[in-house]
């Protein structure tokens, strides 16, 4: 199946990746950004164990039936973790040590194949279409299982030399604090990661992991005065907002961009924390050059610039 542009071309289509710390996603983009097609899965725990011969299973699978509908040019690949001469050096949300995906794929597949700091492809997908592209220096965050982030200047992404950088999910907000599966303690995705406020969320309402993410903001959403963990709630999401407010004050005070933008599953419970994020950075003083305002928005693309992102 061939794609046409509003003026009448065909366009070469190539296939998205996002391997993400609970989920794969792959989906055939075109032009602009536009996904024709998506399918995706969610990886449990268990799953977790045996986790190289699910993702490669998955990817077979799915992007055969792709083949046989599209004219498929490249393959990309977004993934949480450290790539340098695609080879995940690591991925401590994905329990990845140098793994060398792109080998194992193209053993199977005869397509070129490159792979990148999912975070760092979310970034440019953003830049180049969703909520920054308006600006030439910004910061972009995905808050998910951890939290990634990108550094854009000019339009770029800042160039870290030889490793990838910009590991901002690990930088530590609080001695001795929580260990994080880094190894280290106190790493700024152990406290304001959208894991971590789910994880303590099910702690105070004794759920399960099973309880999705949409069911707990259907809970938030329901909390009242009357719930018998209102209080609790409350303090949790003050608690995650200050930490939260902690790290992308460090971030501001460093880089100085005009915008800054969030993606993961944070879009999704946008109207739970993002005026009250703005107001404790604004209101604390955290900033070091003061700002009468601050433009912190959530990805256009919503959960989707990772393998919009892995195509560029």
């Amino acid at each position: 199946m061939n794609y046409r542009t509003e003026s009448g071309e065909t366009t070469k289509m190539k296939i998205g990746i996002d391997l993400g710390g609970s989920h794969i996603a792959i989906g055939v983009v075109a032009n602009k950004g536009k996904i024709l097609e998506k399918v995706e899965t969610r990886i449990t725990g268990l799953e977790k164990n045996g986790i190289k011969k699910v993702i490669e299973d998955y990817i077979f699978d799915k992007t055969a039936g792709l083949f046989s509908h599209y004219k498929i040019t490249e393959i990309g690949i977004a993934i949480p973790g450290t790539v340098k001469n695609e080879v995940v050096v690591k991925s401590v949300n994905l329990g990845l040590k140098n793994y060398e995906i792109v080998k194992n794929l193209q053993n199977r597949i005869d397509l070129p194949i490159k792979i990148r700091n999912d975070a760092k492809c979310a970034a440019l997908a953003e830049n180049a279409y969703g909520a920054l592209k308006a600006y030439k220096r910004s910061i972009f965050l995905t808050l998910g299982t951890g939290i990634g982030g990108a550094v854009i200047i000019n339009n770029k992404l800042l160039d870290t030399g030889e490793l990838p950088g910009c590991e901002f999910g690990h930088m530590i907000i609080e001695k001795n604090g929580r260990l994080c599966k880094c190894g280290k303690k106190g790493c700024w995705e152990k406290y304001a990661s959208m894991k971590a406020f789910k994880d303590d969320l099910r702690e105070i309402l004794h759920l399960d992991e099973r309880t999705s993410g949409k069911e707990l903001l259907d809970i938030l959403r329901k909390t009242d005065k009357n719930h018998p963990n209102y209080q609790q709630i409350n303090k949790l999401i003050e608690q995650y907002i200050n930490y939260l407010s902690i790290g992308i004050a460090n971030l501001i005070n460093i880089f100085e961009p005009e915008a800054i933008g969030i993606g993961g599953s944070f879009v999704f419970y946008e109207e739970i924390f993002l005026e009250k994020l703005k107001r404790k950075i604004l209101e604390d003083k955290l900033l070091f050059n003061e700002r009468k305002e601050l433009l912190i928005q959530t990805a256009i693309l919503d959960n989707d610039a990772g393998l919009i992102g892995s195509t560029l």
